[in-house]
């Protein structure tokens, strides 16, 4: 068993002051009783102890060594540091009264060489953190592959080589051996999505390709992947449901240019159909007749493939932030992101929502477009779209290294309040998405984290994190979400 470290204490409940949408006596009675509440992390983002305990390195530590890839030349190397500090991270889960918490499993971590000897420290340090969960009411979700590809099999190709796939089946089924009695939810994948477009094709991701189309074996690869650990996990008997997490995001052209058109629709495919296609259907979508020639390398994939991706699944998991609004041409480069020599390339840009306003990453906010990605998601895959669990759904806003007393993080709680009762409004009945089975929602993120390139630049948390003492203080959204908990119906958990 962990350490069960004191955690900060908790304030007493009070709701700061925000807009009318962050009421939680009117949003909490909106809630089912079998919902799901939680939040989630990554291993990559908050573990650091990257050299200790035969962890191997990732593509990822890789990467934050390039000069200028990441923002003010950050690294993950210490992070939250929560490796040494898991015990503290739960009793803030636990105090937050959220019924789930969603982690991943650092692939470097037990299999440092992404094959072959499995290194026992990791596995029991994942093995400790699921009995501490359990220990705490927590119910686990965890993620296979969020993002770190052991660093050996990254120099052999990475995700554009079939042997990742078929490897990351292996991890699958000895991490489906190990913990497959005590986790109740398996994500095999986080945003496939994201590691091709922005690992493979314009480079602002690990490892840092820049192949534009030619990145799409990278899409393949990953689904293979999925339907390989879909089966390992089932074969170890496993007990808990299965599913896949990807972004999606509704795209629209910006103006009544036939290229805005065109572009927009190869984005549609590229974000929301490319992965779920084959997922829930068995098939890769058809692109445009005039983008056809850039997905040749999808074109004929082997039928035995397909019928391994398209697996039975318990859940859909559905990451949302904003939506997209495509015009041709350059465009500026989105906020936090250096330009690579390939996104200059590109022959289409995000356009502004001026009637919106953003967050600390420049993303449009907009609650009612979560809706319509589910209502899409109903309108694409009918009854083939299995149960749905938002996992997950958070914002950036600029916020002080340092706390002083209690943050008043006022616009994400809005954010919060508004986006998930625009989820609920639209799976209610004569919304856009009635009939989906929405079973949940994961805040993104627990606490501050190294985010991806941005570094430690963007603040995320509903616990604020001082990367220079590594102290934790609850935000205001904090208790706003733990009240939240506390006053939906019966207060039950739904794990």
């Amino acid at each position: 068993m962990l350490p069960a470290d004191q955690s900060p204490t908790p304030e007493p409940d009070r709701e700061p002051t925000a807009p009318g949408a962050s009421a939680v006596e009117g949003l909490a009675a909106r809630i089912p009783e079998d919902f799901t509440l939680g939040v989630a992390t990554a291993a990559f983002q908050i573990e650091g102890a990257v050299d200790e305990d035969g962890r191997g390195p990732a593509g990822w530590d890789e990467f934050t060594q390039r000069p200028g890839a990441i923002a003010h030349g950050d690294n993950a190397r210490r992070a939250c540091d929560h490796y040494h500090r898991v015990g503290e991270d739960l009793d803030l889960i636990r105090d937050l009264g959220v019924d789930s918490y969603r982690f991943s499993i650092a692939w470097p971590r037990v299999q440092p060489d992404g094959r072959g000897a499995w290194n026992e420290k990791g596995w029991d340090f994942y093995d400790r953190l699921i009995d501490a969960m359990l220990a705490r009411g927590i119910s686990p979700m965890a993620t296979l592959y969020h993002w770190d590809t052991p660093l050996p099999l990254e120099h052999d190709g990475g995700w554009l080589s079939r042997e990742t796939a078929l490897r990351c089946g292996e991890f699958a089924a000895e991490a489906g051996r190990r913990f497959g009695d005590r986790v109740d939810r398996w994500i095999t994948l986080n945003e496939p999505v994201s590691v091709t477009l922005n690992g493979y094709a314009v480079g602002i991701h690990a490892p840092g390709k820049q192949l534009l189309f030619d990145s799409m074996p990278a899409v393949h690869h990953q689904l293979l992947a999925h339907g390989l650990s879909v089966q390992a996990l089932r074969a170890s008997g496993a007990q808990g449901a299965i599913g896949i997490t990807n972004m999606h995001a509704p795209v629209h052209p910006a103006g009544r240019n036939p290229l805005d058109w065109i572009h927009a629709r190869v984005v549609d495919l590229m974000v929301n159909r490319l992965y779920a296609d084959p997922v829930l259907l068995g098939r890769y979508p058809k692109p445009p007749l005039v983008a056809r020639k850039f997905f040749h390398a999808l074109r004929d994939p082997r039928p035995e493939d397909l019928a391994t991706i398209h697996q039975p699944l318990d859940f859909y998991g559905v990451n949302y932030y904003y939506p997209a609004r495509i015009r041709s041409g350059p465009g500026p480069t989105p906020e936090g992101v250096k330009p690579t020599k390939a996104m200059k390339k590109v022959p289409f840009h995000l356009a502004d929502f001026p009637e919106h306003a953003s967050t600390g990453f420049g993303w449009p906010i907009s609650p009612k477009y979560c809706g319509v990605v589910l209502g899409e998601l109903k309108q694409r895959y009918g009854d083939a779209l299995p149960p749905v669990y938002i996992t997950e759904s958070g914002a950036s806003f600029p916020e002080p290294a340092q706390a002083d007393g209690l943050l008043y993080d006022d616009e994400r709680i809005d954010y919060l309040a508004s986006h998930l009762g625009a989820a609920l409004d639209a799976v209610a009945p004569g919304g856009p998405a009635d009939g989906v089975d929405l079973r949940g929602w994961y805040v993104w993120t627990l606490m501050d984290n190294f985010e991806w390139a941005a570094g430690y630049s963007q603040r995320f948390g509903l616990v604020h994190t001082d990367f220079a003492t590594l102290e934790r203080t609850p935000k205001a959204s904090y208790y706003w979400l733990r009240r939240l908990a506390r006053t939906r119906t019966g207060s039950q958990s739904a794990a």
